[in-house]
């Protein structure tokens, strides 16, 4: 009943569209109600939806004619006959305004849509298709069924949309298929392991400074295993996460030392040059490098020009009478011992990113650009 009410008051406001919703709602709780469908077809003739007005004002008048209803078959009809006029049947306008007149004479409104009707037959020709009557008095329509007490059972078509809505399993990546990519910026490394299905609940993903691993759950009770040890330079396991999705598992590693170029996922084993694990580690080639047995002169970032790293170990070495190894790698992990953490970061950004051709203590010269190869004369530098 309120929608019924609100219709009315959209069709008085001129808010068709608005009186059509409420109609329809109506309708869906009382199918046979005569006075829904006149007001309804009314709404459609005034919003221009002429089709839906004559079939809405037809089953007004089949439904009226059943109860004997006069008044309601005579509003009935000449909403039909609006809704004709309006499609350009104007013979059959004509025919149904009678029916309207017989019924009524005294609408006030008949006379103005019978001058209407008569102009538009009077210009047509003779032999026009539409000065022929071709409907009946009663149409022959298919009334709406009253709505259903209980609740249908659900059609075919229905539960086909019910399975096609139902998330669809995702089926797990084989083992053999599984791939993985990765792609750095400035301060973190993202690896992308390319299985569908890895379960949230059943991935682990373990952190350490130097390696990562990463195990879940595949097909046959089987797991994946991804591990990297060591990594290619260490990362802050407390800053680096992980994410599980339907198609990847996605590991983001936090670089230790942010700016450092990774050229591979994994790198050489690395030995610490202090146990203290705050102290960044240099690769084995650097502190276990196997050198000739006359190192050349390499370039450096010191004012005082080139040095030639033997003379230096021989007096650094003088007045002590046990070394052991190498003369060069105990230098080595002497001189960067020794060294701040800034001169730290200055040796291995020097060495790593020319290629082992400058080491340089100063951050202040390497730590804003990237260290160009300088090979000694008469060498030349390649690329990896």
């Amino acid at each position: 009943m309120n929608d019924a009410r609100s219709g009315e008051a959209a069709l008085a406001a001129s808010k068709y569209h608005e009186a059509i919703e409420h109609f329809t709602k109506a309708l869906a709780t009382n199918a046979t109600a005569v006075k829904y469908y006149i007001n309804r077809s009314t709404a459609y003739q005034r919003a221009a939806r002429y089709t839906e007005a004559l079939s809405d004002a037809e089953i007004a008048v089949v439904l009226a004619t059943k109860r004997g209803a006069r008044e309601l078959i005579k509003d009935a009809q000449f909403r039909r006959a609006l809704a004709l006029f309006f499609l350009g049947q104007f013979a059959d306008t004509e025919h149904v305004l009678k029916i309207v007149k017989k019924l009524d004479e005294k609408e006030k409104m008949l006379p103005i849509w019978e001058m209407k009707v008569a102009g538009k037959l009077r210009d047509l020709p003779e032999d026009d298709e539409k000065r022929k009557v071709t409907i009946k008095d009663v149409p022959d329509v298919e009334l709406p069924s009253a709505p259903a007490t209980s609740k249908p059972a659900p059609t075919e078509e229905k539960e086909a949309e019910k399975k096609d809505a139902a998330p669809k399993l995702v089926v797990p990546t084989p083992a053999n298929k599984i791939k993985h990519d990765w792609y750095q910026n400035n301060d973190t490394v993202t690896i992308t392991i390319l299985a569908k299905g890895a379960p949230k609940d059943a991935t682990t993903v373990e952190f350490e400074k130097d390696t990562l691993s990463v195990a879940f759950p595949i097909q046959n009770s089987a797991d994946y295993n991804f591990a990297l040890d060591p990594l290619y330079a260490p990362i802050d396991p407390a800053e680096s996460k992980y994410r599980v999705l339907s198609t990847k598992v996605e590991v983001t590693l936090k670089k230790a030392t942010p700016g450092v170029k990774w050229h591979n996922l994994e790198g050489d084993r690395v030995v610490e040059a202090d146990k203290d694990e705050s102290k960044t580690s240099i690769p084995s080639h650097i502190l276990t490098g196997k050198t000739n047995e006359s190192a050349p002169v390499y370039p450096t970032s010191s004012k005082s020009g080139a040095k030639n790293w033997d003379k230096l170990v021989v007096q650094d070495l003088d007045d002590k009478d046990d070394i052991e190894g190498d003369e060069t790698s105990f230098f080595f992990k002497k001189l960067y011992k020794d060294a701040t953490p800034e001169q730290q970061r200055a040796m291995m950004k020097s060495y790593q990113e020319s290629g082992g051709t400058v080491l340089s203590t100063d951050w202040d010269n390497v730590g804003s650009k990237t260290v160009v190869p300088e090979p000694p004369d008469g060498m030349e530098a390649k690329k990896y």
